[in-house]
């Protein structure tokens, strides 16, 4: 178990906020918290198990939030965490007998297509739209494959359900986000009970991150419930470049990568940055929106193509 300083204490709490913020509007946050836990000087398996453990109290806080507003129904999910929980378990039991490499290589190509699908369609999910699956079967297939895939592998499972709810079932953007909390929070659950099992959490370490994870995911959230859709789109987007950046790193960076000496506390600074600064651009665009100002911003908002939310949810 690490000794912890006050200054270790206060990085620890602000990145738990900052990733239970951006991780309840977009999903993402493991791309700060994972290469933190490790840059301090946690084993590979107990930060692992750690960020899965305060990723599920954030997660945690999210849900309720968005649950207590109705922007869940557990009614409609229930199959999909049921299959869900078939599908991670057997994905990790397979993980421990199948050589994942392949797939490794191949997840940041699909995760580019899906930024740039998102990118190039500018009105994806600013409202509901059509469904091309019945709800319940849906739930049923997607709830095994992403549940199999997040157990085997994981990266990138949050954005791969937020873009098949919208273009299956029609889902705007905010309630898909709002839905894929509840299968982040099953598989999180899952993961930490065998982690806990395994014995390879730091519980000092999880539960300081968790504090500042309950506010960011509760402020997180709130900022998709007040603002709706079309927030979350920039944010997503943003995200979603950055998990891009984060894989190819990982995989590719003796070729194509310059900064290939980074250490995780380093690494998780660039994203965090990168995070803060996606945050605050955005945050103060819809500011002096609500606000009526006209800035030069908003010939940028061509190339994302975001219109005035005419309905929220509906």
């Amino acid at each position: 178990m690490l000794h912890l300083s006050w200054q270790y204490i206060i990085i620890l709490f602000s990145s738990g906020l900052l990733a239970g913020t951006v991780d309840a509007i977009a999903g993402g946050g493991g791309l700060i918290t994972l290469p933190l836990l490790i840059g301090v000087g946690l084993p590979a398996p107990v930060a692992l198990g750690t960020n899965k453990l305060q990723a599920m109290i954030g997660t945690s806080a999210a849900t309720f939030n968005y649950f207590k507003n109705r922007l869940i129904s557990l009614e409609v999910v229930l199959k999909g965490l049921l299959f869900g929980f078939l599908g991670a378990t057997s994905g990790s039991l397979v993980a421990q007998h199948v050589n994942s490499s392949f797939l490794e290589l191949v997840i940041p190509f699909i995760m580019l297509l899906v930024f740039l699908y998102t990118l190039y369609s500018p009105k994806l999910g600013l409202l509901d739209g059509r469904v091309r699956m019945p709800e319940q079967r849906f739930y049923m297939l997607f709830g095994f494959l992403l549940g199999f895939y997040d157990g085997f592998l994981g990266p990138g499972t949050g954005s791969f359900w937020v873009i098949a709810l919208v273009f299956f079932l029609g889902y705007n953007l905010a309630k898909a986000t709002a839905y894929t909390k509840i299968f982040n929070l099953k598989s999180n659950v899952i993961a930490t009970c065998w982690f806990m099992l395994g014995h390879n959490l730091d519980y000092k370490v999880g539960f300081i991150m968790a504090l500042g994870q309950m506010i960011g995911g509760k402020l997180g959230s709130q900022l998709v419930i007040k603002n709706g859709a079309q927030f979350v789109r920039p944010v997503f987007l943003g995200i979603v470049l950055l998990a891009i950046f984060s894989m190819f790193y990982r995989q590719y960076y003796e070729v194509i990568i310059p900064f290939a000496h980074l250490a995780g506390l380093q690494f998780a600074a660039v994203i965090a940055i990168g995070v803060l600064v996606i945050l605050a651009i955005h945050l103060a665009i819809v500011c002096i929106s609500t606000k009526g100002l006209s800035l030069p911003y908003q010939n940028m908002k061509s190339l994302i193509k975001t219109p005035p939310m005419l309905n929220r949810w509906h």
